[in-house]
């Protein structure tokens, strides 16, 4: 097989198009759709779909990218360390990471890594959905209690619990009796059971329902209802008594995981993030996050 024909096809398919992909090279677009359109004909398969306007993958050309990107990145990575004497992390590093995790710690991880590995172009976008790695030319992403994936490898690297909370201006209720509540959008809570030692069932109302975690938060400190959020996001407004706890509730541990292709070998950038953020979190604690965060 053609090297340098397939590492065209990866680069045309990695930009979703000629033109982007010539531009990002600095190469002329003829010259790439030529190639292109030659290892077609040697492997007697069409790659890609082209359209008046849009260029997509094939079937066979997905399958092709899915296994042959990241091999690639890794041989021009390879060669690169080993011309330049080490395994110096270097080049461009993507990265998904949701929403909450996004806001509250991200931003202060990626300026201490970019500070520590200049070589690496950090880019970080926030989304809770599972994104797809491959095609989405990602190198890593972190997600909240992942559904398993064979494709996939990682590891779990901070835990959380949620725990119900309010204005200490805001009674618990009494027994068959509701409180008023914050909840997320997504949620359909009719009742938080707690945990012992302060066992007990709380009948909630949700009179508030918003988008995210930190609006929620905001919302339960202004004293409008009693929320249910994870003990890293409000541990110091429980230390400061701006919210008094009413329980632990009874629900699954929150653990956020780093995941990335399964590969022999393992990219120099992502063994260097997967080290910071070891660095920052040594045991994963609800705690270490929450004094990571700060106010």
């Amino acid at each position: 097989m053609d090297l340098l024909a397939l590492a065209d096809f990866n680069l045309v398919a990695r930009h979703g198009g000629f033109g982007k992909a010539a531009r990002a090279a600095n190469r002329p677009k003829a010259t790439l759709s030529r190639r292109v359109a030659e290892f077609e004909a040697a492997l007697g398969l069409r790659l890609f779909e082209r359209g008046a306007r849009d260029l997509k993958l094939t079937e066979e050309g997905r399958a092709l990218f899915a296994r042959t990107g990241q091999l690639l990145a890794e041989l021009e990575e390879t060669a690169t360390a080993i011309a330049s004497g080490g395994e110096t992390p270097r080049g461009r590093l993507r990265i998904s990471a949701p929403l909450l995790f996004s806001q509250t710690a991200m931003g202060k991880i990626a300026a201490g890594f970019a500070r520590a590995y200049p070589q690496v172009r950090l880019e970080v976008t926030t989304d809770d959905r599972a994104v797809d790695m491959i095609e989405e030319g990602y190198d890593l992403v972190i997600r909240v209690n992942p559904a398993p994936d064979e494709s996939l490898v990682g590891r779990a690297f901070l835990h959380d619990r949620l725990v119900a909370v309010a204005s200490p201006d805001l009674p618990r209720p009494d027994a068959g009796k509701a409180a008023p509540a914050v909840v997320r959008s997504t949620e359909d809570w009719s009742a938080w059971k707690i945990r012992p030692p302060a066992a007990a069932t709380i009948a909630v109302d949700p009179i508030l329902r918003l988008s995210s975690v930190i609006m929620v938060r905001d919302a339960v400190r202004a004293g409008i209802g009693a929320g249910c959020l994870p003990i890293s996001l409000v541990s110091h407004d429980l230390a400061d008594g701006t919210l008094v706890l009413w329980g632990e509730v009874d629900a699954p541990e929150i653990a956020l995981w780093t995941l990335y292709p399964t590969r022999r070998l393992l990219s120099a950038r992502v063994a260097a993030f997967l080290d910071h953020l070891k660095q920052a979190f040594p045991t994963g604690s609800p705690d270490e996050l929450a004094a990571y965060v700060g106010r």
